[in-house]
């Protein structure tokens, strides 16, 4: 099985991603307004705004191209999004997401089991309960109520075959907590990095102003790879992994959750553009204070990025480390792939 990004890349060619540099603090005018529009993490996105594309290009509702944007990641055999990606370090896939529309309406799932399109199910508690966020069994028992199917519990080869590797090295044995032993083992917790040295924290986070000038977004991942079973990152948490403000902003977070979660990462991006700040610079100050409030040198052992869209079209993005990525698709733009400033 190819490495994800290989995968991506291969599964994408003649969508019209090609890599281009970010041109930061290079926006349009206040008073412009590009739309329709649809930006998303990552090199996953190329394929990704492919079908929001198909929903925005027609008038369609941001709402809907966000949900069936990420739903084609989730369909997809990645490492960390979707049923076919690594598990939890009892050898579990355990799914995440959430979804946020232009009048403030959220919903979420979080730790939910066998479930091809945890997107959607977050969309149906946005639209068909009064709570934000389902967690766990509730979530599945939720999500077969109004209709999904329940799919089999096995690995994808290839998250099979990390599992296995990742066992040999952790030395963990799936559901005894040998770490809680003397000294402990702190190798039987979730790497910070992959075998092949990709960050262990991939998303596909989504944002779109579609042609009435509504916002929307959605972040949909399986989390950290042999994370402790029942860790839940910040992709299911409004304000940390999603947050949409219909008169000024939308925002979405990639990276290590635990961090972004404790500086309410989105919910900060889409304030300082409340302030008047570009989303180029919103992004930057949010890393910032990520990286103020962990110090220098725990910041360069981990990954965070933002991508921003304000309600004038105006695009923003800024990561810790280099290396991050977000696609771009509006009308003059053929979904680029662009590569993000950084700290590091």
């Amino acid at each position: 099985m190819l490495p994800r990004r290989r995968f991506l890349q291969l599964s994408t060619l003649g969508l019209g991603g090609i890599i281009s540099s970010a041109s930061f603090g290079k926006t349009a005018s206040l008073k412009s307004v590009n739309k329709p529009i649809v930006i998303s993490t990552w090199d996953a996105g190329i394929a990704a705004n492919v079908d929001a594309w198909k929903v925005l290009s027609n008038g369609g509702r941001a709402l809907d191209a966000v949900e069936k944007g990420v739903m084609v990641t989730e369909s997809s055999i990645n490492c960390c999004v979707g049923l076919g990606a690594n598990p939890d370090r009892d050898g579990i896939v355990t799914l995440d997401a959430s979804i946020m529309d232009e009048h403030g309406n959220a919903g979420a799932v979080a730790a939910i089991e066998r479930i091809k399109h945890p997107i959607s199910v977050a969309r149906k508690v946005m639209e068909n309960t009064p709570h934000v966020l389902l967690a766990g069994a509730g979530a599945q028992e939720f999500a077969l109520s109004q209709g999904f199917p329940l799919e089999p519990q096995e690995l994808s080869p290839s998250a099979k075959k990390a599992y296995n590797d990742w066992l040999k090295k952790s030395e963990y044995k799936p559901k005894i907590n040998i770490e809680q032993g003397e000294g402990g083992n702190k190798s039987a917790f979730a790497p910070l990095k992959l075998n092949n040295g990709d960050w262990n924290h991939d998303t596909i986070g989504m944002l779109a102003l579609d042609q009435n000038g509504n916002l929307s977004g959605s972040c949909t991942t399986s989390g950290m790879a042999f994370k402790v079973r029942g860790r839940v990152g910040d992709s299911p948490i409004i304000g940390a992994g999603l947050y949409v403000d219909n008169t000024y902003g939308a925002a979405v977070s990639t990276g290590l959750g635990e961090e972004v979660i404790k500086s309410a990462g989105t919910h900060l991006v889409v304030e300082f553009m409340r302030q008047g700040l570009s989303p180029d610079k919103a992004c930057k100050l949010a890393v910032e204070r990520i990286v103020s409030r962990t110090g220098h040198t725990k910041a360069k052992t981990f990954q965070v990025a933002f991508i921003a869209l304000n309600k004038q079209g105006q695009v923003g993005a800024y990561a810790i480390q280099k290396g991050f990525s977000y696609a771009r698709q509006d009308a003059i733009i053929n979904n680029e792939l662009i590569a993000s400033k950084s700290m590091f």
